[in-house]
């Protein structure tokens, strides 16, 4: 749902307490990261739940054979609506989550996670500043 962020430096709230240790969170980060995943899954329960009752309506027409043109198009329209709801509050979390950490802790996350195996694969705005 949030590769997009994920990809590109805007770190996800579950991982972010999973490496909570090793990103060197304060308490202050802990408690609005928890929040922060909090709200998304909150939010994501029930849109995932409406998302199911969607399905299986467009999945219970086919089998009556109720379907028509016109409902299909209102059903898929309906549940394209809902699971771009849906990828909208998991990439709101990353957004937020990214507020929280600061930049070394962003850096840090994408070694960690995989997506920097070298310094030099980051960009040059996220680079950490060496000092030899």
């Amino acid at each position: 749902m949030a590769k997009a962020a994920e990809l590109n430096h805007y770190p996800g709230p579950k991982h972010v307490l999973e490496l909570a240790a090793e990103l060197n969170l304060s308490h202050e980060q802990l408690d609005k990261t928890i929040a922060i995943l909090g709200r998304m899954k909150s939010e994501a329960i029930h849109l995932g739940r409406e998302l199911v009752c969607a399905e299986k309506q467009l999945d219970d027409d086919f089998k009556n054979a109720t379907i028509t043109h016109e409902n299909i198009q209102k059903q898929l329209s309906e549940i394209s609506t809902i699971r771009g709801k849906l990828r909208e509050v998991h990439l709101r979390a990353h957004l937020d989550q990214r507020l929280v950490l600061t930049q070394e802790q962003v850096q840090q996350y994408d070694l960690l996670r995989g997506y920097a195996k070298r310094l030099d694969l980051l960009p040059h705005s996220h680079a950490p500043h060496l000092h030899i």
